[in-house]
């Protein structure tokens, strides 16, 4: 716990209030015990690269015994289960072994914290893989990501493992970035909600969330990994933070892990100002900070902003980072002497242990019973339960961009062509963080572990009576083009041709998208787009199916001469990533993701978001037009839908809350659900504001003619943002308030000739499309009462209640 008004060192902020089995403890300890209670110990560690400069990072001393490197303690064992394949029963009887050992032969008899990486499930050998988190924005379904978060402790409770490295609330900002698919969305509510709701799942199982990367670490220049982030404090407080402040008031977030960016010249793992000041005093966190993996060596290897690992300690720890990890490059011996020469205040270790004890306190670690159980000896880390629940959300992730009709497939279609370097991948499916991409890529002569059927494994199983004709026709890179006549071919003889096209996810140049895979250019990797061209020429109706980490540039897909009949999207969708799209494509299942990030019409546009000002659109002042291809919560059907009858006070005050309603309809004749998205706008503020701002979202199931009155309770807080003063405040004024499919529905858009007043008109401006997604007109609505000023106190989330279904 903290308390500010708890006396602490001098000079000594944020200084935690011990309870009384941790003080005992802290009054116990040396110095050297101390700081062994402040870093992690990675078991395993090879030549297999899966973290940045790995190599150049191992550990002096790695040939000592572990008994050895733990004779003082140990706060944290670094990826016991996913650092290489390991059975996991047999890993289990190990680490209870171990826990014990270190129980019974150091001298305070202190377990360690054991974490994992668990973005798209346990990141272990046999061990469920869900969708990627862009496919969780793509569902807009909190409460099925809270199953999905907490099926995965279930799974990390069963084995030992108290902490799981997730989930990544970095607020997309330039898909050329190759952490994206690692991302929620655009959106920072969207973001925090999603990402909230995930940690309430993975905590309700006893496991601790760490929140990443804390903070602004996707807004790193041009999209490059770890490049500075230029952001003002008002961007860092409106885009950035938002997410980490829902999950950490609304979900009790028990962990944070630092960027590794710096933002306006100062590194974010040396900046106190981030890490003590906004996290702890402002957000009230009470929890633990990690280190990103080496991020406190990167404060004199990367940044040059310390002389050696010793000052690089002092200034990450006295910023506010409790535990390096991800193991003791610079908070042992380095840190050590620096205490012991008089340099550093040894309060500021004090502060961090307590931290670190109090957390294994909270997790039953300090309990003598601790490990005295039986370890697991059956262990199943992709249970039915994990298989439906994957299903289900790689169901509603995938996004339907565009169809001619050809979509479900026909029944006449009894001979198909599946083409494209994806379409009978397991790993195409699978995140840069799955167990498959991020470390079985280097051990190729173990299987997965598990059932993850391919595109083509599920379409045969989907149409056993059609013929399936697979070819690859290309690779996801390189240019290779010498399979296309062959596929042209199978393409031509076919009723229907299936290309599936897209990513291989993987690390620092190994893949096309993941952590260190940044591109420079949006469009396909490889030859992609020509086989694709090349099908489509054949005159055979062709599906292109993307499954892709990052949104891709593919304005010649939708809008192009040579395009092809229907694209559906899918963000890595996991182990059932397969059925679920044959599952789409038959028609069994109706797509109803929406897009999570807007779909960029040009790789030039970046960094773009929609949460826009007027001057950060079109406009008569600027030839180029940086308009996405697809908006923001955009998505079709297999059915239609309308909106009627939205009802909104006139008036609401700045501090209280509105409710608004709308009625929506399925006027189609098959089942489907529908994301009703709820946006608004601020007209006049005394800073600018987006045009467009999503308000609150609600997932509602319609059976075709029934309608639902879809209501959101929504704190007028929605419209807070960060004022002159670097306040954070909901001014009185007028708002506009409508609902809509996605971003572009019936949005209020700025009379462009007008903003000159006639004086300016661009001969270069690109005519709008006008695409398909039903609105309500928007309302105005009026926002009484004084400037509030926004605290903690104030409501975060809309409330949503939608009403039984009334057939017309």
């Amino acid at each position: 716990m903290f308390d500010r008004t708890h006396p602490t060192p001098p000079g000594v902020p944020a200084f935690p209030i011990a309870s009384p089995r941790v003080a005992a403890l802290l009054a116990q300890m040396t110095l050297d015990e101390k700081a062994a209670q402040l870093v992690g110990y990675w078991l395993d560690q090879g030549g297999d690269v899966v973290a940045p400069m790995q190599n150049e990072m191992a550990s002096a001393g790695a040939s000592d015994t572990l008994s050895e490197i733990t004779r003082h303690g140990i706060g944290h064992f670094t990826r016991v289960y996913g650092t290489r394949p390991v059975e996991p029963a047999e890993r289990a009887a190990w680490l209870w072994n171990e826990q014990r050992r270190l129980q019974r032969e150091t001298r305070l008899g202190i377990p360690a914290i054991v974490h994992e990486e668990c973005l798209t499930g346990l990141a272990a050998w046999k061990a469920a893989t869900f969708p990627t988190p862009l496919a969780w924005g793509a569902s807009f379904d909190p409460d099925l990501v809270a199953e999905m978060g907490a099926l995965i402790g279930q799974s990390m409770r069963e084995l030992g493992i108290h902490q799981g490295l997730a989930p990544v609330l970095d607020v997309v900002r330039d898909p050329r970035w190759g952490r994206v698919d690692e991302c929620i969305g655009e959106d920072p509510y969207l973001v925090g909600t999603i990402g909230t709701a995930y940690v309430q799942g993975l905590q309700s199982q006893g496991v601790h969330a760490t929140l990443k990367h804390f903070l602004g670490y996707s807004g790193s220049r041009a999209g490059r990994n770890h490049a500075p982030v230029s952001a003002g404090p008002r961007g860092v407080a409106d885009v950035f933070l938002p997410p980490f402040e829902m999950a950490i008031r609304d979900g009790g977030a028990r962990g944070v892990m630092n960027s590794y960016s710096e933002i306006d010249g100062v590194p974010v793992a040396s900046d106190p100002a981030l890490l003590t000041d906004l996290l702890r005093h402002e957000l009230g966190f009470e929890g633990v900070v990690v280190a990103d993996y080496f991020a406190v060596a990167f404060l004199q290897v990367m940044h040059a902003i310390a002389r050696d690992r010793g000052e690089a300690a002092e200034l990450a720890l006295k910023a506010g980072i409790d535990v390096e990890l991800p193991s003791g490059d610079a908070y042992l011996a380095p840190l050590v002497e620096r205490v012991r020469a008089g340099q550093l205040d040894e309060a500021y270790l004090d502060r961090a242990v307590i931290r670190v004890l109090a957390q294994k306190e909270e997790l039953g670690l300090l309990d003598p019973a601790a490990f005295q159980d039986a370890a697991p000896t059956v262990v199943d880390l992709d249970t039915a339960q994990h298989r439906a629940v994957a299903l289900r959300l790689a169901s509603e992730s995938i996004v339907l961009l565009a169809n001619d009709g050809v979509l479900p497939i026909a029944d006449r279609a009894s001979r198909i062509a599946l083409i494209g370097p994806n379409a009978d991948r397991s790993a195409a499916l699978q995140g840069c963080y799955s167990f498959a991409n991020h470390v079985l890529a280097h051990h190729t002569d173990h299987e997965i572990g598990f059932e993850i059927p391919t595109v083509r494994e599920a379409l045969a199983v989907a149409m056993p009576d059609a013929e399936i004709v697979h070819l690859g026709g290309s690779d996801v890179e390189g240019s290779d083009r010498s399979a296309f006549d062959d596929a042209a071919r199978a393409a031509a003889d076919a009723d229907l041709a299936v290309v599936v096209v897209g990513d291989q996810a993987g690390l620092f140049g190994r893949g096309t998208v993941g952590e260190g895979n940044d591109v420079q250019s949006l469009d396909l990797p490889g030859v992609q787009r020509e086989l694709v061209e090349r099908l489509v020429q054949t005159g055979t109706p062709v599906i292109m199916v993307l499954l892709s980490g990052r949104p891709y540039a593919i304005e010649w897909a939708l809008e192009g001469e040579v395009r092809p009949a229907a694209v559906l999207q899918s963000f890595f969708p996991g182990e059932a990533g397969g059925t679920a799209l044959a599952q789409a494509l038959t028609g069994d299942v109706t797509p109803s993701g929406r897009m999570p990030v807007s779909l960029p019409r040009f790789s030039g546009a970046q960094p773009y978001s929609y949460l826009h000002p007027i001057l950060g659109g079109p406009s008569e002042v600027t030839a180029t037009d940086p308009t996405p291809l697809r908006p923001f919560g955009f998505g079709l059907s297999y059915t239609s839908f309308a909106y009627d009858d939205l009802a909104l006070p006139a008036e609401a005050g700045t501090g209280g809350r509105f409710t608004a309603t709308v009625t929506v309809t399925n006027t189609g004749d098959r089942a489907g659900d529908e994301i009703v998205q709820l946006y608004g706008r601020d007209l006049v503020a005394t800073v600018t504001r987006p045009v467009v701002q999503l308000l609150g979202y609600a997932r509602v199931a319609l059976e075709p003619g029934e309608s639902r009155r879809v209501s959101f309770d929504v704190p007028a807080a929605r419209f807070a943002f960060t004022d002159r003063t670097l306040a954070r405040v909901v001014e009185p004024g007028e708002v506009l308030v409508w609902a809509a499919a996605h971003a572009a529905a019936s949005a209020p858009s700025a009379d462009l000739a007008g903003t000159t007043g006639g004086a300016i008109s661009n001969e270069r401006a690109r005519e709008q499309v006008v695409l398909p997604g039903a609105a309500t007109t928007p309302r105005s609505m009026v926002l009484t009462g004084d400037v509030h000023r926004v605290t903690g106190a104030d409501a975060r989330v809309v409330g949503v209640e939608v009403s039984q279904a009334v057939r017309a």
